[in-house]
C-alpha cells in the first residue's frame, strides 16, 4: 500500500499534480487517444464547445456549475470509448470589455476614450484581454476541465474572424443584412446600440402626467416622459373609442414649452383605449412602438428632440438640458399654462443597459441590421422559420423540455437583429465605402477606401462558434468529425441571446443544427435562495472554495440536486460535507489496498450479489438520459452507506468477501470519476491492477 494512504487526503497537495499528469499526457485530445491506443480510431464521436467565459475578469459559481456539469458528461463518454472532444476558448465581449478598460483609463488618467485615441485604446483593451484570459484558463483547469487545449479558440483572433467576415458576406449577398434608419436601444453611458436581450428592466416608481398641448387642443394626454412631447407629430387613439371619433384625422397647430409642433389625430388598434385617457402623444423618433404607429399613418419620423447624451437638442428652455431636468421644466411650463389636469403615481419597468446600468433612450440611428421575416434564397423559409424548425421537429432537444415554450414565443415575437456597435472593440463591421462605392466582406484594393467604424454585435461572432471553433470555412476534417456538435450545456440567461442566435447562423451558413441537445442548468444561490451578487456580500469564489475544500467538494455540491433548468442552492456546508466525503472514500481505499494480497478485477457477474451490476445500469442510464445529478447521488450513497457502512464491515468478518473489495473499488472509482475525477485519479495512481494508466481513458463498467 502506497504510503500516502497513512495520511488524511489533501486535495491542495493532489490536484495541481494530477491536472499536470493529465495535460502531459495528451489524453484530453481525441486524436491523441486514438494514437496512444486508449479510443479506437474508427469510435463513434462525441463533442462539446464550452461557452466562452468574457475575457473580463474571473469566473463565478456560475461558471464553476457550467463545468462541473460538461466535464462529468465529457468524462463519461471518453470513458464509454467515444472519441471526445471538448474544445475551449474565451469571448472578447466587446462592449463588457471596452466597458472596464475605458473605466480604468478614466480613473486613473483622466482620461475618455476618444482621448487615448482608437488604436491606444485597442492597445490596453487587448493587453487586459490577454491577461484575464490567462487567469480565466487558470481557473478552467483548476476545476478540472478535461479540455483539449491544442484546440482554444478565442472569438476575435484571425481564424474567427476571417469566419465571421465570410458570413456577414453571404448574408449581405443573400439580402438580409441591410443598412437602415430605424429606432435603436441607445446607451448613452456606454455611447453605443445595444440589443432588446441586452436590456435589464427595473420596477420604478413614476409619474403618469395628463395633459393638453394647447388651450384648444381637443384631446388631453397621458404621459410619463412629458419631455419627449415636444417631438410629437401626433396623437394615437383606438378606432372604437366614441370619446375621440370625431377628431380622427383632424391636424392642430401649438408651440409646446417653446418648440412648434404639429400634431395629426389617428386612428389605430394598437392603443389601449383604458390606460391613461386612451390617447397617445406619438414620438417617432423616441420610441419603438410610435415609430411603427407613425409608419402605418405616414406620420414625420425626423423630430429628434434628445441626442447621444441624453440632453435635449430643441431650441428654448429645454436646450442643452438633461431628460430628467427637462422634465419638471416641461410640468412647470404646463401647470404655467393652465394645460396641466393631473399626476398619478405609478410604477413604470425602466430599460437599463445589462453591462453599463445607463438608462435606455430609444433614438433613431443608422445601423446595421438582419432582416428575420425575409425569406431566404434557396430555403424557402425565414430566419426566424428557420430558428423555428429544428426545436419543433425534435432535431434540436431542448432540457427541461418546458424551455421550448419559451423559445418559441421569443422567436415568434422576434425583431429584425441590430448588428452593429458603436465601440472599438470588436470585429470591426466588413464593409468599406469610397464615394457611392461599396465593397462587403474583404478590404478593396486601390486608394481612397474607408472602413465602416461600427464594429458587430459579439454574438454576431459568438453564433458561429460551434464550426468556426472547428475550422470553417477551411475544409477541415475536426469540421466534418465533430460538426454539428452533440450538447450545448449553459444557463437560462442566455438563450435568447446565444442558443437561438447560434441556431440561426448554422441553419443560414451550413443548412444544419449546430448542436442536438440543449441542456439548461439552473441559477447559483445562497443557502437562503438569493441570486448571489457583491452588494449582499455572499459571492462565492470558485478557486476560494476549491483552495479549502477541493475542486470535487465544490464539484459534487454543484451536481448533486441540480436538476436541468431550475435554480439550485449552494452552501459552504453542502461543500464540507463532499469534502468529508473525499476522505471517506480515501479511507476505503486504504482499507481495501491493506487487505488485498491479491488483487484482481473480476467479472461483474461475480459481484452481482453486491448490487454493484443494478448500480451500473442505473447510473449509465442517469447520465444517457442527462440525471447528472441521479447519477452523481446515487454513487455517493452506494460508496458511503452500502460499501463503506455494510460491505466493508461485513469483510470483516468474512474473508471471501475481502477477495472482492479490490473489484467493488474498481468500479466505484469508475462511476465517481466523471464527477470527483481527482480523487478518484489519485487513488487510482495507486491501484496496482487496472485496465489503464489513467482512470480517465479506462472503460466504464459494463453491467452483465
Amino acid at each position: 500500500m502506497d504510503e500516502k494512504f497513512l495520511k488524511p487526503y489533501d486535495p491542495t497537495a493532489t490536484e495541481g499534480r494530477i491536472y499536470a499528469a493529465w495535460e502531459k499526457s495528451g489524453l484530453f485530445n481525441p486524436d491523441e487517444c486514438v494514437k496512444q491506443g486508449a479510443t479506437p480510431a474508427d469510435a463513434p464521436t462525441y463533442s462539446i464547445v464550452l461557452p466562452p467565459p468574457n475575457v473580463t475578469g474571473r469566473l463565478h459559481m456560475g461558471h464553476a456549475l457550467m463545468l462541473a456539469v460538461e466535464d462529468s458528461f465529457v468524462r463519461y463518454k471518453r470513458m464509454r470509448g467515444f472519441r471526445t472532444l471538448w474544445l475551449p476558448g474565451t469571448d472578447h465581449a466587446a462592449i463588457a470589455t471596452q466597458s472596464v478598460v475605458e473605466k480604468q483609463v478614466k480613473k486613473e488618467e483622466g482620461k475618455s476614450r476618444h482621448d487615448l485615441g482608437r488604436e491606444e485604446l485597442l492597445k490596453r483593451i487587448e493587453a487586459f484581454a490577454a491577461q484575464s484570459h490567462d487567469t480565466i484558463v487558470n481557473q478552467l483547469k483548476t476545476m478540472g476541465a478535461s479540455l483539449d487545449w491544442s484546440r482554444e479558440a478565442f472569438t476575435l483572433d484571425e481564424k474567427r474572424s476571417r469566419a465571421v467576415r465570410t458570413v456577414f458576406k453571404r448574408m449581405y449577398d443573400a439580402g438580409l443584412i441591410y443598412r437602415g434608419m430605424r429606432i435603436v436601444n441607445w446607451d448613452p453611458k456606454g455611447q453605443t446600440t445595444i440589443s432588446d436581450d441586452e436590456i435589464v428592466y427595473e420596477e420604478r416608481a413614476a409619474k403618469l402626467y395628463t395633459f393638453r398641448y394647447s388651450k384648444d387642443f381637443p384631446i388631453p394626454v397621458a404621459t410619463t416622459r412629458p419631455e419627449t412631447k415636444v417631438g410629437d407629430v401626433g396623437v394615437a387613439v383606438h378606432p372604437d373609442d366614441a370619446r375621440y371619433k370625431e377628431f380622427v384625422g383632424k391636424e392642430y397647430d401649438a408651440v409646446f414649452c417653446d418648440v412648434p409642433i404639429h400634431i395629426k389625430v389617428v386612428a389605430d388598434k394598437e392603443v389601449d383605449p383604458a390606460f391613461g385617457t386612451g390617447a397617445v402623444g406619438l414620438t417617432p423618433a423616441h420610441s419603438k412602438i410610435d415609430w411603427e404607429i407613425a409608419d402605418r399613418h405616414e406620420l414625420s419620423h425626423e423630430s429628434v428632440v434628445i441626442n447621444e447624451y441624453a440632453k435635449m437638442t430643441v431650441s428654448g428652455r429645454l436646450n442643452g438640458k438633461k431628460t430628467a431636468e427637462a422634465r419638471g421644466i416641461v410640468v412647470d411650463w404646463l401647470k404655467s399654462e393652465g394645460l396641466f389636469e393631473k399626476e398619478e403615481d405609478t410604477v413604470q419597468s425602466v430599460a437599463t443597459a445589462e453591462r453599463t446600468g445607463g438608462v435606455i433612450e430609444p433614438l433613431p440611428k443608422l445601423q446595421w441590421w438582419v432582416e428575420v421575416d425575409k425569406e431566404v434564397p434557396g430555403r424557402g423559409k425565414t430566419l426566424k422559420e428557420l430558428m423555428l424548425e429544428p426545436v419543433r421537429s425534435g432535431a434540436i432537444k431542448i432540457i427541461p423540455e418546458h424551455i421550448e415554450k419559451t423559445y418559441y414565443h421569443w422567436i415568434e415575437n422576434l425583431r429584425d437583429w441590430c448588428i452593429s456597435r458603436q465601440i472599438w472593440y470588436g470585429h470591426r463591421i466588413p464593409v468599406w465605402y469610397r464615394g457611392e462605392e461599396i465593397a462587403v466582406g474583404e478590404a478593396p484594393t486601390g486608394d481612397g477606401w474607408a472602413q465602416d467604424e461600427d464594429t458587430l454585435d459579439t454574438w454576431f461572432s459568438s453564433g458561429l462558434w460551434t464550426f468556426s471553433t472547428l475550422g470553417w470555412p477551411e475544409d477541415t476534417e475536426d469540421f466534418h468529425t465533430y460538426h454539428p456538435t452533440d450538447l450545448l450545456e449553459t444557463g437560462p440567461d442566455i438563450i435568447f441571446f446565444w442558443v437561438a442566435r447560434m441556431i440561426l447562423m448554422t441553419e443560414f451558413t451550413l443548412g444544419t443544427i449546430p448542436f442536438k441537445t440543449v441542456y439548461i442548468h439552473g441559477l447559483v444561490r445562497d443557502a437562503q435562495g438569493r441570486k448571489m451578487s457583491k452588494s449582499l456580500g455572499n459571492n462565492m469564489d470558485p478557486l476560494d472554495v476549491k483552495a479549502r475544500f477541493g475542486a470535487d467538494a465544490a464539484r459534487m455540491a454543484l451536481i448533486v440536486g441540480n436538476t436541468p433548468g431550475t435554480d439550485m442552492r449552494i452552501s459552504e456546508d453542502k461543500i464540507k460535507g463532499y469534502s468529508r466525503f473525499a476522505n471517506k472514500l480515501w479511507n476505503i481505499a486504504r482499507f481495501v489496498l491493506e487487505h488485498s494480497d491479491t488483487p484482481m478485477i473480476r467479472d461483474m457477474q461475480e459481484l452481482e450479489r453486491y448490487g454493484i451490476s443494478q448500480l451500473v445500469k442505473e447510473v449509465t442510464d442517469d447520465i444517457e438520459n442527462y440525471r447528472a445529478y441521479l447519477a452523481a447521488e446515487k454513487v455517493y450513497h452506494y460508496i458511503w452507506h452500502t460499501f463503506a457502512d455494510k460491505i466493508l464491515e461485513e469483510s470483516k468478518k468474512d474473508e471471501t468477501i475481502q477477495s472482492d473489495l479490490y473489484s467493488i473499488l474498481l468500479v466505484c472509482l469508475k462511476l465517481l470519476h466523471p464527477f470527483m475525477p481527482f480523487v478518484t485519479e489519485e487513488i487510482w495512481q495507486s491501484m496496482p491492477a487496472k485496465d489503464a494508466r489513467f482512470l480517465m481513458v479506462s472503460r466504464w463498467p459494463q453491467p452483465e
